[in-house]
Formats: structure tokens, sequence, C-alpha cells
């Protein structure tokens, strides 16, 4: 069972927040003239998304279905497992900079299960603060200055300012709504798996000066999981311009039924160029523990390697110690019942399901995720009508504001997601996040019936 405990959410969420309004304050300040004003290399970077909309749902009282992160606790063997390990003394010290061995031991052994070879733990595993360095690791180790770097659209925030930090061109190839895809009677379609790539508008997106690709697979915030078809179209691209693949796989675990999770760094042709990124955060609904991992060939991963030991040089021993304990127990029972790995995504399953039929309720049609934890409606059947002159917010912006502080329910507008000359293909569309407790959920189903019921009268 998954239970709460700790500092509350709305609590840690307040300390989160005030924590960074002073960076930003001292940051704003500091920037402003002379030799303090910021690196060039950060200019039009200086907002975050969710530093933004965090504060909106603190100041608005309202209930988050914005953020991605779980308010119920992590399995109680990893907090056991984490508890021990305190108690070691030499796991309160530094340990191997690249990944502490019996983590990369774990990772190693894992994975060489999934993928059906073997995977050397100390040269083909790194270690992260989170799977966000994980990414940053993996840019900054192969992109050079004018590289291009294709983005699959929608793509998680960070992708387009770490490319262009490291002096990378980003080339953006949006997943669009599928002509054929079953729409019912809405403008979307009705599950994620409608959403696809133009493999042609992708093939030209190849150049020259094509040095990677990176995709999100479950993607975030589509839910959408790639087929095996689609990698393998992926696949051939990467291969015939000979091309990086970074593949985002943090919700690796996080697949509904009907669906696959096909591993593209398993396809011919592709471990070669594949780096992998996970997540202890999204494995565990751990994402305080900021522990991520790449799993690739050597020759990339050593590239990383020489980011990590120049920038966070290694990371925290406990948690890599209580995350390797987790990883080795779950796959003594992977696929069996009782294993993490099967019951998060159940429990996800219904809160899924249980959101789909809520939001029907209150007018909004949502887009059923076939993998990780977040869901997208379409708002046009509300008729809710915003400033749409030249210059004013995207739709979804101005609908996810409105609706924190009228109806105190807080959500993401996807257009963050995407590039300026691409955000017209989520038009109307809210993300939501069910990764909460019955208590969150419910609590904010009660605010859609309350909405629901004003709409009728």
């Amino acid at each position: 069972m998954i239970v709460s405990r700790g500092l509350s959410a709305s609590l840690f969420r307040h300390r989160l927040l005030l924590s960074k309004r002073n960076i930003v304050t001292s940051v704003g300040a500091m920037a402003s003239t002379g030799k303090n004003k910021t690196a060039e290399r950060t200019k039009g970077f200086e907002t975050n998304l969710w530093v933004e909309y965090a504060a909106l749902a603190i100041e608005s009282k309202a209930i988050n279905l914005g953020q991605g992160f779980p308010d119920f606790s992590p399995p109680q063997f990893v907090i056991d497992a984490l508890v021990e390990s305190s108690k070691t003394t030499m796991l309160h010290q530094y340990t191997r900079g690249p990944g502490h061995p019996r983590l990369v031991k774990a990772l190693a052994a894992m994975y060489s299960k999934l993928y059906g070879r073997e995977i050397n733990p100390m040269t083909e595993v790194v270690t992260a603060v989170g799977a966000y360095t994980s990414l940053y690791q993996s840019i900054q180790g192969h992109v050079n200055e004018g590289d291009e770097v294709i983005l699959v659209e929608p793509f998680f925030d960070c992708y387009n300012p770490m490319v262009c930090m490291a002096g990378g061109k980003p080339v953006f190839v949006p997943l669009r709504p599928s002509a054929s895809a079953d729409k019912g009677e809405g403008r979307y379609p009705l599950t994620s798996s409608g959403w696809a790539l133009d493999m042609d508008e992708l093939k030209s997106a190849f150049s020259p000066k094509t040095k990677a690709i990176i995709i999100n697979n479950p993607n975030n915030p589509t839910g959408k999981v790639f087929t095996r078809s689609e990698l393998g179209a992926i696949a051939e691209l990467c291969i015939s311009n000979d091309v990086i693949c970074i593949s985002d796989e943090v919700y690796e675990w996080l697949i509904y039924p009907g669906k696959e999770h096909v591993r593209i760094a398993t396809l011919p042709g592709m471990w070669e160029r594949t780096i992998t990124v996970g997540s202890a955060g999204k494995t565990f609904s751990a994402t305080g523990w900021k522990l991520g991992w790449s799993v690739g060939p050597a020759p990339l991963i050593k590239n990383m390697m020489t980011i990590n030991s120049n920038t966070a040089y290694t990371n925290p021993t406990p948690i890599q110690e209580a995350v390797a304990i987790g990883i080795e127990t779950e796959m003594a029972r992977l696929g069996e019942e009782g294993s993490y790995f099967k019951e998060l995504p159940s429990l996800l399953l219904k809160k899924r399901d249980r959101m789909i039929q809520v939001l029907k309720e209150v007018g909004l049609t949502p887009i059923v995720p076939e993998g990780g934890y977040f869901l997208l409606a379409d708002t046009a059947n509300l008729g809710i009508k915003f400033d749409e002159s030249t210059g004013s917010e995207p739709y979804d912006v101005q609908f996810a504001k409105w609706m924190t502080k009228e109806k105190r329910i807080a959500a993401i507008p996807p257009s963050y997601f995407f590039s300026p000359e691409h955000r017209y293909i989520s038009d109307g569309l809210i993300r939501f996040c069910f990764c909460k407790e019955d208590s969150t959920l419910e609590a904010a189903y009660d605010a859609f019936r309350k909405w629901a019921a004003e709409r009728r009268n």
C-alpha cells in the first residue's frame, strides 16, 4: 500500500517555492549591468515554467494537478533501504564518481536482461543528479557549436535550452494528431496513439549537420507510447544519417494494458548510437531523491563521464545505495505479484480512468494516455473565450491561469512543450497530472463537480 509520510505536499511545495524565489530574485539583481550581466548563452531562458505555475497555484490556494510529482510515498522497501544505508559510516562519504559500484552493477544487470546483451557496469552506465542532469551530460558531451539536434515535439521543456547552451541548433519536428485517428466528435484523437510523426517531415529535418535526435518515450505530455514500427523508422534515419539518439525513457515502467514499451536501443544497429536516460524518481516515486542514469555504448558514456567529472563529480552515496537495493529487489520479482514495477502502473491506471470520467462530466474531452502519468484534455466544448489579439498569450496559457485563479485547479498549458512555430498544435489543450493521492484527486474532483454544476445553471 502507498501512503503519505513526512512533510505535507503543500508545505513542501511552499518551502521549495520560497527557495526558488530567492534564487530568481538574487540572479535578477546581479544580472542587470556590467560584469554581473547574465551569460549570453542563457539569453531567452531566464524564466521557468515550473517556478511560475507553482507560485500561481500557491497564491491561488489551488489543488495542484500541474507538476509531475507524486504526493504519496515511495515503496516501503526503498525507504527502508535508505534508512539502513544511512547507518553505514562509509556510505556517508564520496563514492565512485560515474556511479556507486552497487548501483551501476544493478543497473547493468537490469538492462542486460531487458536489452538481451551484456552491459558493462563500469563503462556503459553513468549516473547523474536526476535525469535532468543525465540529459545535460548527453548534450554537453556530444553537441558542438553549430551542430543540429532534432527535438521531437512535444518535448520536456529543458531540451531546447540545453541544446542552445551547448551551442547547438534545435530543429523541431512535431507529433501531430493523425488524420486517420479516431477523434469521436472532438478535435483531437481519443487516445495518445493518435499522435504521430510525419516521417517525410522527420526525414527532411536531417542534414549533414545533424548530430543527434532526442525522443521521449513514453511521451510527456501526450502519454504516447511509440510503436515498434515508429521507432524502427526513426532508427533507420539515425543509422542512414549516422546520428546519435538520446532516448528519454524515464516513464519506462508506466505502461498501460495493451501497449508495449520498446526500447529503441534494442533495435538492430541502434545500441552503438543510443543513450538511454532513466530516473529513480519516476521509477520509485521519489522525485526528491534526484537520481538519474544513462546506459549506452562505452564511447558515448565516456564522453558523458567527462562532463560528470567536471560538474557534479559524484552523486549522494546513500541514495544510490538505496536505489541499487530497490532495483535488485524488483529484478528478483519482475512481472510477479508484489512487484512495484507492476503495482505502480496498476494503481495509476485506476487514477487515470477516474480522472477521465470526471473530466468528461465537466465538459472537457480527455485524450487517453497509454503511458506516463499525464493526461491532455481539450477545453473547446467549454466555450470559454479569452483575448485573441496579436501578442496575447496562447489560449492554453490563459486558460490554465484562469482555471487556477477562478476554479482553484492548477494544470499546465502544453504549448510550453512546443516550439513557437508549432504551438498552434496544442490549441485549447491542458495537461493534468494524476499521480496524486486519492484524497488530492477527490478534492480536485469536488471542484470540478462544482464547476459542472455552475455550467448547468
